[in-house]
């Protein structure tokens, strides 16, 4: 009974992923079809000749600096990242392990911000860039991205649960602060660090409004809103182009989830170690 369940299981999953992958499997037969053909029946997907050059063809051959526009996703992603994740760390560090006047208030803010929506602050921050003279710079893309309530939250629930009498040596051995933290905590808090890091290359890679409202030259632009462009303004009817754009920004962010899944997961549950 136990095996004939976990058939049924597995043959449920297995028709779920088919189900849930069935729109990228379409999505990449159609980059391949013949530049500017019409989109194919169902049945004939799998039938003609693959044209791998729509990739070359969109990368390097458009009016559009579409590689421009992929390097300026791929700086902006990797350097806020690397930012939001050491920010948030130091930030959830503080909250979790130093005691001083105000610390529950000011964890308070930080979860009270979380109820308003990124919308909210975007006009405000936007007029702030302004007068800074930073729009449609990379700064205007970086720094307003490197902070996160949310993150600042998961790394203090999981810095909560470890251990004191682990800062207690390290305390006793004469190490300082700064080394606690970068030496202890950060090396046993791989798992929440690699949740806070695809959370924030997917919102990052992914974020299309804010990029659209900073910057107003095509060499500033970055994959999201430059093929948008693409899409609209030079390859209206191409339907090959058009998703072959498509998995081209999506690509990155299926890779990124596929191999850190088990953190997100484990994100979930982080919450409740404590």
């Amino acid at each position: 009974m136990r095996a004939t369940n976990r058939v049924f299981t597995y043959v449920g999953l297995g028709l779920l992923a088919a189900f849930l992958l069935f729109p990228f499997a379409w999505m990449v037969l159609v980059s391949l079809r013949e530049s500017k053909s019409p989109l194919p029946p169902m049945g004939e997907l799998l039938q003609g000749a693959t044209h791998w050059d729509n990739y070359g063809l969109v990368l390097f051959r458009t009016p559009l600096p579409v590689m421009r526009f992929f390097f300026n996703s791929v700086l902006v992603a990797l350097v806020v990242v690397g930012g939001q994740v050491l920010v948030s760390a130091m930030a959830g560090f503080g909250l979790a392990r130093y005691r001083f006047p105000g610390r529950d208030s000011v964890f308070a803010l930080f979860m009270g911000s979380m109820m308003f929506a990124g919308a909210v602050t975007q006009i405000p921050v936007f007029l702030m860039l302004r007068n800074w003279g930073w729009l449609d710079t990379y700064a205007a893309l970086i720094v307003p991205a490197l902070s996160s309530s949310f993150n600042v939250f998961l790394l203090r629930q999981f810095f909560l649960a470890i251990p004191r009498e682990i800062e207690e040596a390290a305390y006793l051995d004469g190490a300082g602060d700064w080394t606690i933290f970068s030496r202890l905590f950060l090396p046993m808090s791989k798992p929440a660090l690699a949740t806070v890091a695809s959370f924030t290359f997917i919102a990052t890679w992914t974020d299309f409004f804010w990029p659209l409202m900073a910057t107003q030259s095509q060499s500033m632009r970055t994959l999201e809103v430059g093929l948008s462009i693409f899409q609209a303004g030079y390859q209206g009817s191409n339907w090959p182009l058009q998703m072959t754009a498509a998995v081209i920004t999506l690509l990155p962010v299926l890779v990124v989830f596929l191999l850190l899944q088990k953190s997100f997961v484990r994100g979930v549950t982080l919450g409740a170690l404590k």
